[in-house]
């Protein structure tokens, strides 16, 4: 089983509706590491690694969100993987 990398930059009403904390539960389910984070611009980015198939679920979920969420955009990319060793939220200054 190879682990890939995915970025995932999720635009929309994304902040102050616990879409890191859903993202990271979320994530650890479907037995995946990386960070999840908020963006001065309001948006969200998740880095996420594990098997192309549970990183492609983690995609689908990423454009519905949690109930609160009002999901625009997501944009997806790959990259090196990090080597992460679980999925935690970046907390922001």
């Amino acid at each position: 089983m190879q682990t890939e990398h995915r970025t995932f930059h999720v635009q929309g009403h994304v902040q102050g509706v616990f879409y890191r904390q859903s993202t990271r539960t979320e994530a650890r389910r479907l037995g995946l590491t990386g960070t999840v984070r908020n963006n001065p611009d309001g948006s969200v980015t998740v880095e996420a690694e594990g098997p192309a198939e549970a990183l492609s679920a983690l995609e689908h979920w990423c454009r519905q969100g949690p109930p609160a969420a009002r999901v625009e955009l997501v944009e997806a990319r790959s990259g090196p993987v990090q080597g992460y060793r679980e999925f935690e939220i970046i907390r922001g200054e």
